[in-house]
């Protein structure tokens, strides 16, 4: 028997391309510095990257905060296939990030990280969103939520919502000055959440009219 054709297959590669072509983007710019040829990396091409991995991971992982309420909004449940590829890829950017900035300006050094840490709000919140997407993306796989247990697994999974606030005022204190970026950043995520907000209440009143 001919298995069942799964609807929209083509829309986990279409965001996986989607999804890599920022790193794309950057991984060329590299390679045309190194061959000495035209390039958008600046003259600081270590900050150029550090600040180009930290906006994308910060852009994706609000795409993969939207794809619920979007699902939600337009009814259209297929999108909810690339709910968590778009997480692991936020989290891919995020890690990147950090060993840019780790590697690039830190050299690897753990007592200069410690130290921006402990001096920088900016880097102290990064971090800390860091750690906290870590749990997220290893626990990830159907095999991790079957063994954390589903109730257990939502409840962790949660927490994405902290560390988008984490991630926006991380980039807010990082930049000089009033700039449009992280404001922009800011208002989807306050509009997404705001989605999330008022989706729980409506459930909550349902359940509240069917046990009067």
């Amino acid at each position: 028997m001919a298995k069942p054709k799964r609807p929209y297959r083509w829309l986990k590669p279409v965001s996986h391309l989607a999804l890599a072509l920022p790193l794309g983007w950057l991984v060329w710019q590299w390679v045309a510095a190194i061959l000495a040829m035209p390039n958008d990396l600046g003259f600081n091409a270590i900050e150029t990257t550090i600040r180009f991995l930290g906006d994308t991971a910060i852009r994706v992982l609000l795409v993969a905060l939207a794809v619920s309420p979007l699902s939600w909004a337009f009814g259209w449940k297929p999108l909810m296939q690339i709910r968590r590829l778009t997480g692991l890829w936020a989290f891919a950017y995020t890690i990147l990030h950090f060993f840019a900035y780790f590697g690039m300006e830190q050299f690897f050094s753990l007592g200069l990280l410690w130290q921006d840490v402990l001096k920088r709000k900016y880097i102290t919140l990064g971090m800390i969103a860091i750690v906290l997407l870590i749990p997220l993306a290893v626990t990830s796989t159907n095999k991790m939520v079957r063994r954390v247990g589903a109730k257990r697994w939502q409840y962790l999974h949660r927490s994405v919502y902290v560390i988008g606030v984490l991630a926006v005022f991380h980039h807010w204190f990082m930049v000089k000055g009033i700039q449009l970026a992280p404001i922009v950043h800011g208002a989807i995520l306050l509009v997404l959440l705001s989605m999330r907000l008022m989706r729980w209440q409506l459930k909550q009143r349902k359940r509240n009219a069917l046990a009067a």
